[in-house]
């Protein structure tokens, strides 16, 4: 359809009636928090499935508290808004969701306790978010920002020139992509992506205390390659070197989905192909993002 409708406090609107001001907190000091949320469309079924709506709003307003930011609104009612706004577009592909809580308040100070907080949803048709199926990458020059910094648990849209600076890295030396370290030299994770390597018998990823992003794909990476595959998972610190000297490495997030990485630093990962490890987490991911998984059913929200 050529109208793209939004939600905007508490309403449904067309998006060309939303303007948010050019002396805004949210345009002038990045002022807010958001979220990015699936939703998969079957083919088959004729359906379209919000994925893990709840977990993404529960992380939303617990991203929103951090940060001094007030949402009206419950988990419950956030879903309903969401799956209310995915109709009105009338959606029949993958589509991606992006609420945003943001400081819509037009004083000069950058602060944060005014009360004039705002939220809006859009969404729009996404398929592959990366564009390939094997990832080159780098391990950039910028450090990761940290918890007593901007906390990169909330996602703060301001933490994202720190990713945007560190993609623009990569992607002037070649690569597809890059990996931040901490300022004690483990690895953290990627612009927008958790990291996962593969090495004698154990899927290894770095723990919440390495200033990563929570992410909620990651946490069912966990859970499939626990619970479906009976691996060894171990969340700890990696070193740089262990890249290097793993079998396997992939990223996961919800736009990046799970896509694997091959070559690191112009080092080949493993033997530079997919890994079976990877392959097997990959089945299983997209094998229960339209409910054909009874056992994860319930991440999956029919809109229609």
């Amino acid at each position: 359809m050529s109208e793209s409708y939004v939600f905007y406090q508490g309403k449904i609107v067309k998006e060309s009636e939303v303007n948010i001001g050019i002396r805004s907190k949210a345009f002038n000091y990045g002022l807010g928090c958001f979220e990015g949320i699936r939703a998969y469309w079957s083919e088959e079924k004729g359906q379209l499935y919000g994925f893990r709506l709840k977990d993404h709003y529960v992380r939303l307003l617990q991203s929103a508290k951090s940060l001094n930011m007030k949402v009206p609104y419950t988990v419950d009612e956030l879903c309903a808004f969401t799956l209310e706004l995915l109709k009105k577009n009338e959606f029949k592909t993958t589509t991606y969701i992006r609420p945003v809580v943001y400081k819509g308040g037009e004083g000069l100070a950058p602060t944060l306790n005014d009360e004039d907080d705002r939220i809006l949803i859009y969404c729009t048709p996404m398929g592959k978010f990366a564009g390939k199926e094997e990832l080159s990458v780098c391990i950039t020059s910028w450090r990761r920002l940290e918890d007593n910094m901007i906390p990169p648990r909330t996602k703060a849209t301001a933490a994202y020139l720190n990713s945007a600076l560190a993609s623009l890295e990569a992607a002037q030396a070649g690569y597809d992509e890059a990996i931040f370290l901490t300022a004690n030299g483990h690895v953290c994770e990627g612009p927008g992506e958790n990291i996962f390597i593969y090495k004698k018998g154990q899927l290894i990823t770095p723990p919440a205390s390495d200033n990563i992003l929570e992410g909620i794909t990651r946490e069912l990476v966990i859970k499939l390659a626990k619970e479906e595959l009976g691996l060894d998972v171990v969340e700890r610190s990696i070193s740089r070197t262990e890249l290097y000297a793993s079998d396997e490495m992939f990223f996961s997030g919800t736009a990046m989905e799970v896509t694997p990485v091959v070559k690191v630093d112009n080092r080949l990962v493993g033997d530079g192909k997919q890994g079976e490890v990877y392959k097997k987490v990959k089945e299983l991911f997209f094998g229960l993002t339209t409910g054909d998984n009874p056992k994860y059913a319930k991440y999956c929200t029919p809109v229609y």
